[in-house]
C-alpha cells in the first residue's frame, strides 16, 4: 500500500516506497538500498522508543535476526536499536504470508503440504544451530517466497544461552501455536517449544485451524497445555510425525533435526485433508487479531508460487493405524538419528583466537602443561598502562558481535563481527587502523590470529556482493593495517568438530579447507605462497585441529556428515613441512577436541540424552605418536563451556559453577560456584585463570583449588547464560583485556581489578 501522511521519507538513509503493514509494535516500510536492492524496515512505534524494557527487547530481536541469518529467515541489512525512534532493515521477502495464503485459498495439501513442512523444519534447523528460540512460529511469521518459506520477526525470540528478561514475567506469544511451558513458564522454554509451534503450524496448514482451537484465548490457551490435539483432519502419514510434535512434554517431541529425518521420509503426495467439519475451510477467525490483520492486508507483491487448491480427499486412516505409524516412525527415529555437532555447542577452548599465536593454540592452552603463550610473560605490568576502555565500530555499526583479541609486545590485535582486525594500543586503547567486513557474519568466527608482521582474520561478503565468496580469510600487514592477500575459506570445521573456527595459524603459515572443500592448504602467513596443499582422504571432509607441536586432520565421511552423523571421527597427524597425512587415528565419538595434555590431543565426549547433547561424560587422549587413543569415564555429566589451561580440563557451567577435572583420569580436582553466568574460558595468568561472559563481568579463580581471587560487575549489555564461546580474556603480563558484547573492549590490572560493589 502507499505511504500515508505522516510517514516518514526516509529511515536510516533508505528512502521508503510503500508502507507493508503495521502492527501493536510498530510499521514496516518497503525501501531501497543505494544498489537499488528492495529491504524491508521496521520501524518501532515512538511511544515505545523511551521503554528500556522494550528497548532490551528489540536489541534481543536484532541480536538473534543477525544470528540467524541464512536461506530459511530474512537477513539484516542494517539497524539501529538506540535510535531515537529503533529501526531495523532486512531483505525483502516476497510473497504472501502463509496466513494470507490460507484464508485466500484454503489448506494446503499433498506436495505442497510436504514442501512446506521440510522448508520449515530446515528453518528451525539452522535457528537452533545457532543457538536461538524463535518463540513466536505463527502463521504470520511465515512468508511464502518463491524459493521457498521463509521465517520472520524474532521479536520475542532469545538465545538459548541466554536469560529471558527478567523484570516482566510476562507471558509472550501467540496462544493457539504456543507450547505448554511458554504458557506456564516462558522463562523457561527451550527449542523444542519451537518444535511444538510448528506441529500446530502443521496442522492449520493442513486443515485451515489449530489443532487446540476454542471459543476464546483462555480456552485455547487450556488445551494446549491440558488437552489433546484435534488431528482428524490433518492427512494420515503427516498425522504420526505431528502427533510428536505436540507431546506435553519437551522431551517428547523431536529435535528441529529429527523432524526433519521424519519429513523426509513421507511419501511425496501426502494426500489431501478430510471434508469434514472445520478441515476444510477456512481459518477460524478467533485465531488472533494479529493474524486477521494480516490476512485482511494484501501483500505489495505477486503471491508467492506454486500454493495448491485445497484438496478434500479423505484418508479413511482410523485412529489406531495412526497410532502404529507413529510408533514406527519414533522407533526408526531412535534407531538412526545422531544431532550433527552444531555451532551452538562449539568448543570454546578451539573456537576463537584469544591467546593463539602460535601452533596447538586451544584459546588459552597452547604449549601443553605451561598454559597459554602469553600467560607466559610474567606478572610485569606492561611499561606505560593505564586502565582503558574502548568500543570498536565494524562494517555495519549495528552487528551486536564480539571481538577476540591476541597480544603482541604493546599492539593488540582483535577482530570478530563486522571487523576483520583492528590494531589497538595495549597500553591506552588507542586505535591505530580498522580493517572493516561488510557482510553478516558467521556467529563464532572471530580472529585467526598473528605472528610478528602479520595478522590474520575473517571477512563476510556483503549482502549485495553474490558474486564474491561468501567468507574470506585475510592476511593484513601488521604495522599498518594493509591487505596482503586474501583466500576464500571453507566451512567444515563446525560439522566436523563443533568449534567454528575454520582457519588455523601454525607458527609462520596459515592452514586453512580450501574453497571447494576437498583439501587443506597451508601458505605463508606473510606472503600468501602456497606451501602444500593435502587432499582429504576419499570420502571425507576435514577440519583443522592444533596438537601441541603437531598438526592433525579431524575428518568424517562424507555420509556422516550428509545425515548429520557425526559420531566416529578420524583423526590423522599432518606434517607441518610437506602436508602429507599419517595414519588413521579412529576415535570413538562423538568427541570434540578440547586442548592438549603431556603432548597428547584431548577430546571431550558428549553425553547424548535422545538426540540431544547434554553436556560431557567422558574424555579421550590422543597420543599422535603411537597412535593410541585411551578413554576415562566423568564421574557425572558436566554441562557448559569447555576449555583447557596448564594441562586441566575445566567446564564453565550456564549457571557459573567452574569445575576442573584431570584429563589423564577423569577425576574432579575442584569445583567452584562463581557469579558469572555462561563464562568462557579458562585463560591462564601467571597465577590466576580467568574466566568472563559477555557482559563483561569477569572472575579470577586460583588454579590450584579454585579459590575465589576477585570478581568484576558487568560492563557491557550482554547475554547471560550463554554456552559454547571461545575464551573472551587476553593476559600480557599483569594486564587483562576483556572482550564483551557490542564491540566492547576494557582493559585493567589484575592486581587492581574494577571493584565489585
Amino acid at each position: 500500500m502507499s505511504l500515508r501522511g505522516g510517514d516518514p521519507a526516509e529511515i536510516g538513509g533508505y528512502p521508503l516506497e510503500a508502507r507493508l503493514g503495521s502492527g501493536g509494535m510498530g510499521t514496516v516500510f518497503l525501501a531501497r538500498t543505494s544498489s537499488g536492492r528492495p529491504v524491508a524496515i521496521k520501524l518501532i512505534h515512538q511511544q515505545f522508543a523511551g521503554d528500556e524494557e522494550f528497548r532490551i527487547r528489540f536489541r534481543q530481536e536484532v541480536a538473534a535476526a543477525r544470528r540467524v541469518s541464512g536461506a530459511f529467515t530474512a537477513a539484516v541489512v542494517d539497524a539501529a536499536p538506540e535510535a531515537e525512534q529503533p529501526w531495523m532493515a532486512t531483505t525483502y521477502i516476497e510473497g504472501h504470508t502463509l496466513a494470507q495464503h490460507i484464508a485466500a485459498n484454503g489448506p494446503l495439501d499433498g506436495v505442497e503440504l510436504r514442501r512446506l513442512a521440510i522448508g520449515l523444519a530446515e528453518a528451525l534447523r539452522d535457528i537452533h544451530r545457532v543457538g536461538v528460540v524463535h518463540r513466536d512460529l505463527k502463521p504470520s511469521n511465515v512468508v511464502l517466497s518463491p524459493e521457498g518459506p521463509r521465517v520472520i520477526d524474532f521479536g520475542i525470540s532469545r538465545a538459548v544461552d541466554q536469560q529471558t528478561l527478567t523484570m516482566t514475567g510476562r507471558v509472550i506469544g501467540t496462544p493457539p501455536f504456543m507450547s505448554p511451558e511458554q504458557l506456564q513458564a516462558p522463562r523457561g522454554v527451550g527449542p523444542r517449544s519451537d518444535v511444538f509451534s510448528l506441529g500446530t503450524l502443521l496442522v492449520y496448514s493442513a486443515t485451515g485451524h489449530g489443532p487446540f482451537d476454542a471459543d476464546s484465548p483462555y480456552m485455547t490457551a487450556y488445551q494446549v497445555v491440558h488437552e489433546e490435539p484435534s488431528l482428524g483432519a490433518v492427512p494420515t502419514a503427516l498425522r504420526a510425525v505431528v502427533e510428536s510434535c505436540l507431546d506435553k512434554e519437551p522431551e517428547g517431541r523431536p529435535s528441529a533435526d529429527e523432524l526433519l529425518v521424519l519429513l523426509r521420509d513421507l511419501p511425496a503426495d501426502l494426500g489431501g485433508t478430510e471434508a469434514t467439519g472445520t478441515g476444510a475451510g477456512r481459518t477460524r477467525d478467533m485465531i488472533t487479531q494479529h493474524d486477521a490483520a494480516a490476512r485482511a492486508t494484501p501483500a505489495p507483491s505477486a503471491p508467492a508460487t506454486g500454493p495448491p487448491g485445497s484438496g478434500t480427499e479423505g484418508t479413511g486412516a482410523e485412529s489406531s493405524g495412526t497410532q502404529d505409524t507413529g510408533t514406527a516412525l519414533r522407533r526408526r527415529l531412535r534407531s538412526r538419528w545422531r544431532p550433527v555437532l552444531a555451532a551452538a555447542v562449539a568448543v570454546a577452548a578451539i573456537g576463537g583466537g584469544a591467546t593463539v599465536l602460535k601452533a596447538g593454540g586451544f584459546g588459552g592452552d597452547s604449549g601443553g602443561d605451561k598454559g597459554g603463550d602469553v600467560a607466559a610473560a610474567g606478572a610485569a605490568l606492561p611499561a606505560g598502562f593505564k586502565p582503558w576502555r574502548t568500543t570498536v565500530q565494524g562494517g555495519d555499526e549495528g552487528i551486536p558481535d564480539e571481538l577476540r583479541c591476541v597480544s603482541r609486545d604493546d599492539a593488540l590485535f582483535c577482530g570478530g563481527g563486522g571487523v576483520v582486525t583492528t590494531r589497538i594500543s595495549l597500553l591506552d586503547g588507542s586505535q591505530a587502523w580498522t580493517a572493516k567486513s561488510p557482510g553478516v557474519p558467521v556467529q563464532g568466527m572471530h580472529l585467526v590470529g598473528a605472528t610478528d608482521d602479520t595478522v590474520l582474520g575473517y571477512r563476510f561478503a556483503a549482502q549485495d556482493d553474490p558474486q564474491g565468496p561468501l567468507s574470506e580469510v585475510v592476511a593484513l600487514d601488521a604495522g599498518t593495517g594493509r591487505e596482503l592477500w586474501s583466500v576464500p575459506s571453507g566451512a567444515q570445521s563446525t560439522a566436523v568438530t563443533g568449534r567454528s573456527q575454520d582457519a588455523l595459524l601454525v607458527g609462520s603459515a596459515v592452514v586453512t579447507v580450501d574453497a571447494s572443500n576437498s583439501s587443506l592448504e597451508a601458505r605463508d602467513a606473510h606472503s600468501g605462497d602456497v606451501t602444500w596443499t593435502a587432499s582429504f582422504p576419499a570420502g571425507t571432509r576435514c577440519a583443522p585441529v592444533p596438537a601441541g607441536p603437531q598438526l592433525m586432520a579431524m575428518c568424517a565421511t562424507d555420509a556422516e556428515l550428509d545425515a548429520s552423523e557425526v559420531g566416529n571421527p578420524t583423526l590423522y597427524t599432518v606434517d607441518r613441512s610437506s602436508g602429507a597425512l599419517g595414519r588413521p587415528i579412529a576415535v570413538d565419538g562423538p568427541a570434540v577436541p578440547t586442548g592438549v595434555a603431556d603432548g597428547g590431543l584431548v577430546l571431550l565426549k558428549e553425553h547424548r540424552d535422545g538426540p540431544a547433547t547434554t553436556g560431557y561424560d567422558g574424555v579421550a587422549r590422543v597420543d599422535p605418536a603411537s597412535r593410541k587413543v585411551t578413554y576415562s569415564r566423568l564421574a557425572t555429566t558436566y554441562e557448559g563451556t569447555p576449555g583447557m589451561a596448564g594441562g586441566t580440563v575445566y567446564v564453565s557451567g550456564q549457571t557459573g559453577r567452574v569445575t576442573a577435572l584431570d584429563p589423564a583420569t577423569g577425576r574432579k580436582k575442584w569445583s567452584r560456584q562463581t557469579a558469572v553466568e555462561g563464562a568462557s574460558g579458562p585463560v591462564a595468568g601467571a597465577d590466576a585463570l580467568y574466566f568472563s561472559s559477555s557482559t563483561g563481568r569477569v572472575v579470577a579463580l586460583s588454579p590450584d583449588d579454585g579459590t575465589l581471587l576477585w570478581t568484576t560487575d558487568p560492563q557491557a549489555d550482554g547475554l547471560t547464560g550463554e554456552q559454547g564461546a571461545s575464551p573472551r580474556v587476553t593476559v600480557a603480563g599483569r594486564a587483562v583485556v576483556v572482550a564483551a558484547a557490542e564491540n566492547t573492549l576494557f582493559a585493567f590490572d589484575t592486581r587492581k581489578p574494577p571493584k565489585s560493589g
